[in-house]
């Protein structure tokens, strides 16, 4: 079983793989896309323009950079309510998420689902899901679905510490083992869960080892560091398509802002936040790399940074302005 992987500071020597030059651009162009639009969805909801509830990625943007790096066309991904960065990576229109959260008709979820439910048929997301851990059962079920299909694809199925001590996801676990489903099983460990310490919460606080007794392989790994995460995940993925069943990444992170916008967070002082900011900011991470090799000036990513702002604002202004939603549309796509 992999060792624990020490978590490194930006400015340390990092026994991390190296990337390519358009690995490293790719890499930051799309967690800078992640986390300007999070920044937006912040000041919009502050204005009033978006509603209920809204769970900001903000700090996290490495993880799903880096599983997305790692997966194919036709992998699945569902996860929790943090959710917008997961659509974005997938390559949805951020208009269609930015429309979501302010309850317009051209949402994803035509305006109806808001922050916490969204999904793409078209991109295999899905969801969004606003019960703690139920993505687990959910995401063990499409693993099992890719399986029974004879499809070559895997589940990626996210949540965080404070679903791990959920009584379904060791009722996933035991099946997909048993079964030996496609499924990689990615916890972001962000420390807090919803306001309480790991450490307060859970008596043993490697997750990564919540498997060992369904005899399912885990590691932890540097969350912060996009390079770790893609590597990890490279792993974690070829065990899973490979027939070999599920397998456990612990994604050591950390989110900035509250578990939601109405969270002050004054469970953690600010320098602690403001120490993670500095020295393990995984977007400033990847620009050292950049000018440290030459790849770009700080020209270039001042340009890249502009364009991206500019596609954010866009898709604000249409999900301002954007028509509500029909009165009849409420009575579409409902189970019971």
């Amino acid at each position: 079983m992999p060792k624990k992987t020490e978590t490194k500071a930006a400015s340390s020597k990092s026994n991390a793989p190296e990337f390519t030059k358009d690995e490293d651009l790719y890499a930051y162009r799309e967690m800078l896309s992640i986390r300007r639009f999070e920044e937006k969805a912040g000041q919009m909801y502050g204005m009033g323009l978006i509603g209920g509830f809204c769970h900001l990625y903000i700090g996290q943007e490495a993880v799903v950079t880096g599983v997305h790096m790692a997966s194919k066309k036709g992998d699945a991904s569902i996860t929790g309510y943090r959710d917008h960065g997961h659509m974005l990576i997938v390559g949805l229109d951020p208009k269609s998420v930015m429309a979501e959260l302010t309850g317009r008709a051209g949402g994803l979820s035509k305006g109806k689902g808001g922050s916490m439910h969204m999904f793409s048929n078209e991109e295999r997301f899905y969801g969004g899901n606003g019960i703690v851990g139920a993505q687990v059962s959910l995401g063990t079920g499409l693993a099992f679905a890719a399986k029974y299909r004879g499809e070559d694809n895997v589940s990626l199925t996210y949540f965080g510490d404070g679903a791990s001590n959920q009584g379904q996801v060791y009722e996933s676990f035991n099946m997909a083992k048993l079964w030996k489903l496609p499924v990689v099983y990615i916890i972001e460990n962000n420390k807090y869960a919803m306001g309480t310490s790991l450490e307060r919460a859970a008596s043993t606080t490697d997750l990564s080892q919540r498997g060992v007794s369904f005899g399912i392989p885990g590691e932890q790994v540097d969350g912060m560091d996009v390079r770790m995460v893609r590597e990890a995940a490279e792993r974690a993925i070829k065990h899973a398509r490979d027939g070999n069943g599920p397998y456990i990444l612990e994604m050591q992170t950390y989110r900035y802002r509250g578990h939601s916008m109405s969270d002050p967070a004054k469970y953690r002082s600010k320098d602690e936040v403001q120490s993670m900011r500095t020295e393990r900011d995984p977007i400033e991470q990847v620009k050292a790399r950049i000018l440290e090799n030459k790849w770009a000036s700080e020209e270039e990513l001042k340009a890249m940074d502009k364009e991206i702002r500019a596609t954010v604002s866009e898709a604000a202004d249409f999900a301002t302005n954007d028509a509500e939603p029909e009165i009849g549309e409420l009575y579409t796509q409902i189970t019971a």
